[in-house]
């Protein structure tokens, strides 16, 4: 198939539309064309603009975190699925979660859930890395002290008041052991607090830490 020969050699990672205008450029009308490899089950819409190789075309499809970034930008992934990836909580997450500068959003794709949280500059810059999760694909990743921090702070109802508190919540809820958390990095940590939401929350968590 000649769409999946000039298609392939693009899709480690989400084809934007111009790409795909691009390899259709000999057609009169690309974008009807685009309408109707979506239909026909050879491209999958992820959104407006954004797609990714259907079943029909038998490719790769690229790292779902990578998706993620390109879906809902600037954004990083965080909370339980960057926690998981850095096998700090035992269960495997299939919703991806992220962090973006834009408005909290939810996609329901075919391929699967994309839960962006907000939050504002210039906290979301903070202990950020890029993460190689396939050949030549790399995303931007919450390091584990800043998944933690965002979970805490996106957690509705959570004000961490005490150290026993913040123990069951770490221990308890988020099912995470002592042992990693005392190989966090609180100086970090404590570098991000005088500009971060729920700033009495996370000077109790280092203090917390420092007790492991």
């Amino acid at each position: 198939m000649s769409f999946r020969k000039d298609i392939q050699n693009y899709v480690q990672t989400p084809l934007t539309h111009q790409i795909v205008s691009d390899v259709l450029a000999n057609y009169n009308r690309p974008n009807d064309k685009i309408s109707d490899l979506v239909r026909s089950g050879l491209l999958i819409s992820l959104r407006r603009g954004l797609y990714v190789p259907g079943p029909e075309l038998d490719l790769p499809l690229p790292h779902s975190f990578l998706i993620a970034n390109h879906l809902r930008g600037p954004s990083y992934i965080s909370l339980e699925t960057a926690l998981s990836h850095w096998e700090m909580i035992p269960e495997r997450v299939y919703e991806i979660n992220s962090i973006t500068l834009k408005t909290s959003q939810v996609y329901d794709t075919p391929i699967g859930r994309f839960t962006y949280r907000h939050l504002n500059f210039p906290y979301y810059s903070f202990g950020l890395k890029h993460v190689e999760v396939g050949t030549d694909q790399f995303v931007l990743m919450a390091s584990p002290e800043k998944a933690i921090c965002d979970k805490i702070i996106t957690t509705a109802g959570i004000t961490l008041r005490s150290q026993s508190q913040t123990l069951a919540f770490l221990i308890e809820d988020m099912r995470i052991e002592e042992t990693i958390l005392a190989d966090l990095d609180i100086q970090t940590i404590n570098s991000w607090i005088k500009n971060a939401p729920k700033a009495s929350s996370l000077q109790m968590l280092v203090k917390t830490i420092q007790t492991l």
